[in-house]
């Protein structure tokens, strides 16, 4: 059996290019201080030899991992159920690949995962974190703060002055400009009583498309307001109630498509045709889900991977902004201007489809 060929060594890297060790070590793990003529001996020594660098040896001379936390305030079983999160990862994912970073995806159960996720991010693992899906009063952004680890947050911040914080970064759609659509339409179909099932109301996003829904509907019944829990479940059980309250309800505008297929389910069980009876508006427009419904439902489009994407990106451009990425790594992320703005309100479209 033929012998193994001893791994290159930085050493051996080092020998290779007539540098010491220290200066080899700069090179190949992103230091600064070292001449270009030097820089090139070393990189031909790496090609040469085919050295690849030890990642725990680069983290210690660049102070950084090249690794992002997700911090999602969901438990597992709604992260992995509700493919809203799979479309805002995958963007997050691609644009932190594109910039050679890893993702670390963290979730809160309950309570006391807040205590282990705050040491996580203390503990100097990351170099920034994207938190999302906050739940008011939520700690996440404190507990970042307060170890100076640079975030961004997925949504509206909420919390008491955060629309003055000039540092606060956040990604979020226009959600109250969304519900305005969905509800707008269905008053122009002619509904009369139009409902609503909101999101859970200790999230911004669910406040801006009620907010939305009563710029439409300005003196509209409080009996046609439900609240639900972006689940299909939870649309189903506000679905439920609502028709308890108002059986001559008309239209029904879900702050969700999760949300809206369980209201379209219960809605059939109760004999109600679609659209005939009762047109639905969903919100989202997922891709697993307001197409496949029975029927299909119209909804409010927001881009959710571009969202997730842009969140990812601005979180570059702030570690880029602070020194915490190679110059060669560094600028604005696809899609944003060197120098634009520190937060993004994406669109949202009406799609129509059968539901209404």
């Amino acid at each position: 059996m033929p012998e193994q060929t001893p791994r290159p060594t930085l050493e051996s890297v080092a020998e290779r290019a007539g540098v010491s060790r220290a200066t080899a070590s700069r090179v190949v793990n992103g230091g600064e201080g070292v001449r270009e003529a030097l820089r090139e001996k070393v990189r031909r020594a790496v090609e040469e030899l085919g050295y690849v660098p030890n990642p725990a040896a680069r983290t210690l001379v660049t102070r950084h991992n090249r690794a992002i936390a997700v911090v999602v305030a969901e438990p597992g079983s709604r992260l992995f159920s509700d493919p809203f999160f799979a479309q805002q990862l995958r963007g997050i994912g691609r644009e932190l690949s594109a910039a050679d970073h890893q993702m670390v995806l963290m979730m809160v159960e309950d309570q006391h995962d807040y205590e282990r996720v705050g040491r996580y991010l203390a503990g100097g693992h990351v170099d920034g974190a994207l938190l999302f899906s906050l739940h008011q009063p939520d700690p996440l952004p404190d507990m970042a703060r307060k170890v100076g680890l640079p975030f961004v947050v997925g949504g509206r911040p909420g919390w008491a002055g955060a629309e003055s914080d000039r540092d606060l970064v956040y990604v979020d759609s226009d959600n109250r400009g969304g519900a305005r659509l969905a509800v707008g339409h269905l008053r122009a179909l002619g509904r009369t009583a139009i409902a609503t099932v909101t999101g859970p109301l200790d999230q911004t996003s669910s406040l801006d498309r009620l907010d939305g829904y009563r710029d439409v509907l300005p003196d509209g019944d409080p009996a046609l307001i439900a609240e639900g829990d972006f689940t299909p479940d939870g649309g189903g059980r506000a679905m439920a109630e609502l028709l308890a309250r108002r059986p001559d309800l008309d239209a029904v505008f879900a702050a969700s498509d999760a949300m809206a297929s369980g209201a379209l389910r219960v809605l059939r069980e109760a004999g109600r045709r679609i659209p005939e009876d009762v047109a639905v508006v969903g919100f989202d427009d997922v891709e697993s889900i307001a197409a496949w419904t029975e029927p299909p439902l119209t909804t409010v489009r927001q881009d959710i991977e571009e969202m997730g994407r842009l969140m990812a990106g601005l979180l570059l451009r702030r570690l880029a902004g602070a020194g915490a990425r190679p110059a060669a790594a560094a600028g604005a992320p696809r899609g944003l201007a060197p120098g634009g703005p520190t937060s993004v309100i994406t669109p949202t479209r009406l799609i129509l489809r059968a539901s209404a």
